[in-house]
């Protein structure tokens, strides 16, 4: 690799993470035009519920979602709770201008019970692996496909295999086509 080379792939890890990053911060604060934009248009998303197609029906979905979430958690003393998603270790694969990540995330509320100074504490309400597809357009990176693994739930979780192994098989099978 040249030196040329390594700075964009650099710059494009640097993009990926930033475009991840943006997209936990919207879902979390229900930003959903921030949130859109982290999507292509044609962008598919596999999650709990089903498989959406295009950056619209996405939107609506996970606006809809997020509205019936304050019914699922509370705090101990029934008030909505506050989520908050977070990234753990991430691997991205750059080739050309499509990329592949697979990133351990997980959830946590202020759902957990009160401490001995009465405040309420963190709990880790679930957790898991996001596989991404992502292409490059007009000079920025977005999301082509979401697939959202969660751990906890039956035929939901992520394969015995090691999810880095099957990212870059996945890139490399790409990059031959």
């Amino acid at each position: 690799m040249t030196q040329t080379d390594a700075v964009q792939y650099a710059a494009d890890k640097a993009a990926i993470e930033d475009l991840m990053a943006r997209y936990l911060f919207a879902l979390d604060w229900n930003d959903f035009d921030t949130f859109a934009t982290t999507l292509t248009e044609d962008a598919v998303f596999v999650y709990a519920r089903g498989t959406l197609v295009g950056r619209d029906n996405i939107v609506e979905a996970i606006r809809g979602f997020k509205e019936r979430i304050v019914e699922i958690y509370c705090d101990v003393d029934g008030n909505p709770g506050v989520l908050r998603h977070v990234l753990g270790q991430t691997v991205i694969r750059v080739e050309g201008d499509r990329a592949w990540t697979r990133a351990f995330w997980w959830e946590v509320s202020n759902g957990g019970p009160r401490n001995e100074a009465g405040r309420l504490t963190p709990e880790v309400g679930s957790f898991g692996i996001y596989e991404d597809e992502l292409v490059r357009q007009d000079g920025e990176w977005l999301f082509a496909k979401r697939c959202i693994l969660n751990e906890f739930l039956p035929g939901r979780e992520s394969s015995a295999e090691n999810p880095v192994l099957a990212m870059d098989r996945a890139a490399r099978d790409a990059a031959k086509n």
